[in-house]
């Protein structure tokens, strides 16, 4: 009897995991399909041999290849940022001693509370004034120092970081930037996985910011090139499903290689 109660959890944590995958799944076998095939009742469950066609398609319409090389750039200079600063930051609220420091950790976690469409007009505002539209940079320049990146680097290093440490290299004549560098840095590295895996999928996944700033399709990233497939009359969806799973399976790959990176900066310092 003590077993059905566990078998109940699991068959409900199954079902709850297919009804999940099930989108995925249909996604990988329509990029295989021909458009019409797509739309039979009951739909095809199962891969077809259309998936080179689709490529083709999506490659005639799109500069696809282009596309998927904008979002690396875009997605690893956002990481690479926000790594840098949110780390720096986090570190000097969490070990640093200065003036006004509980008011401007207090405003930068205030900066969270705001929805992100009020950020739609002063962003372009901005973005027009410093001439950057239909440039790249102003996709990963202005989120660079995120306050939730900061806030979870400052909770890092308070609960993993021995001021002890830092005291003692103090004394031996070290830097702040160099006992930033070569001690601090080096301790929240499980933290700086965890922030760098969840900012590139973010940045990989952005379609608004792109949307306000890209104008030609030479530049678009992958959301807004794939966006641009539909139309009101014929729309490729089978090239469109393709587009989809390509741009899905560097994120599955990520996240299967770096999951257990992701749960541990996670959960770092939740339990001593």
């Amino acid at each position: 009897m003590k077993a059905m109660p566990k078998l109940a959890a699991y068959a409900l944590v199954g079902v709850g995991a297919l009804i999940m995958l099930a989108p995925f799944y249909f996604m990988f076998v329509f990029a295989t399909q021909s458009r019409t095939d797509i739309f039979n009742v009951p739909p095809p469950l199962f891969f077809s041999d259309e998936l080179l066609n689709n490529i083709k398609v999506l490659t005639t319409r799109l500069p696809f290849w282009k596309n998927v090389g904008w979002s690396l750039y875009v997605g690893l200079m956002s990481t690479a940022l926000t790594l840098l600063f949110c780390s720096m930051a986090g570190y000097a609220f969490a070990m640093l001693e200065f003036r006004f420091k509980k008011l401007l950790f207090a405003l930068v976690m205030a900066t969270m509370m705001v929805p992100a469409f009020m950020n739609m007009i002063p962003t372009f505002m901005v973005m027009d004034a410093l001439g950057w539209i239909d440039t790249h940079r102003a996709l990963y320049l202005p989120g660079a120092a995120s306050a939730f990146g900061i806030f979870l680097m400052r909770q890092f290093a308070a609960s993993t970081v021995p001021r002890e440490l830092l005291s003692a290299a103090r004394i031996d004549g070290a830097s702040e930037l160099g006992i930033y560098w070569r001690i601090a840095l080096p301790l929240m590295k499980p933290a700086l996985g965890t922030l760098g895996l969840i900012t590139f999928i973010s940045s990989w996944n952005n379609f608004m910011n792109p949307l306000i700033v890209l104008r030609s399709a030479d530049n678009y990233t992958l959301p807004l090139a794939l966006r641009s497939l539909f139309s009101t009359t014929s729309t490729e969806w089978g090239a469109l499903m393709a587009g989809s799973a390509i741009a899905t399976l560097p994120l599955i790959v990520l996240f299967v290689i770096s999951s257990r990176q992701l749960i541990a900066g996670l959960t770092a310092g939740a339990v001593k």
